[in-house]
Parts: C-alpha cells; structure tokens; sequence
C-alpha cells in the first residue's frame, strides 16, 4: 500500500510543480518571449537564449506532466528556471519582504521542486519510467 502512496505523492507533485509553469509556457506560447529578450539584453546576455523558454517552460512541464523522461525534464527544468529567476529575481534572495517573509521563497519552490522530482523520478504513473532517453 505505501508503494502506491509513495507513487500518488510522485504524480501530485509532478502535476503541482509543472502544472504551475505551464502557465508561465503558454503565456511565452501566445506572446512570445519579448520580455524575456529585454531581460537578457539588459544583462548583456545573447537574445536567442529567451528561445530556451519555451523548453524550460513548456517541453519540460509537458514531458513531466506525462511522466515522459522525467528526471531529464525535471533537470532542464530547474536549469531554465534558476538562471531566469537569477536574472529577474535575484536580489529577492537577499531581503525580506515587508510581512518578514523571505522575498524569495516562491523563487525557492521553483525551483527547488524540479530538482525534487529529478531525484524522485516519476513513480509508476507514467508514459515512461525510464530515467534518461537512452535507457
């Protein structure tokens, strides 16, 4: 019986952390990735890694949503979202908000929550158990 708690937890939390970003991807989706452009050129940074949106923020949530190479996904995942909140949010780490509450916490599930199903892996409720495409 706890295998299959443990393997409902793995699907809850898959659908919960990508299920969220696929807001943020199907929003990129319908405008495009302008401001994420700015972003990266007030940065200095090349303007064609904003295409790098649409894997962090759509292909991944999808990919762990079916439960499809997950870990792979939750990986690119965490990589796509850490360096976009570095870049927008990255002074958040460093106070509070007015409530006492640390201005980075949403930032922390964020993107802390990928890297929990990387390690979890998808639970038995998945298209594809396998950890990485070439197994």
């Amino acid at each position: 019986m706890s295998a299959h708690l443990a393997d409902t937890g793995k699907l809850l939390l898959r659908v919960l952390v990508a299920g969220l970003m696929l807001f943020h991807g199907v929003d990129k989706l319908m405008h495009g990735p302008g401001e994420v452009i700015g972003i990266l050129r007030s940065h200095g940074l090349p303007e064609f890694l904003a295409y790098g949106t649409y894997l962090g923020e759509l292909v991944a949530p999808v990919l762990i949503l079916a439960g499809a190479w997950t870990r792979l996904a939750a990986l690119a995942y965490f990589f796509s979202v850490g360096f976009a909140t570095l870049l927008v949010h990255g002074s958040d780490f460093l106070h509070l908000k007015p409530t006492g509450a640390w201005a980075a916490e949403l930032w922390v599930f964020y993107i802390a929550s990928p890297l929990v199903i990387a390690l979890l892996g998808p639970g038995r409720y998945a298209l594809r158990r396998a950890d990485f495409p070439m197994d």
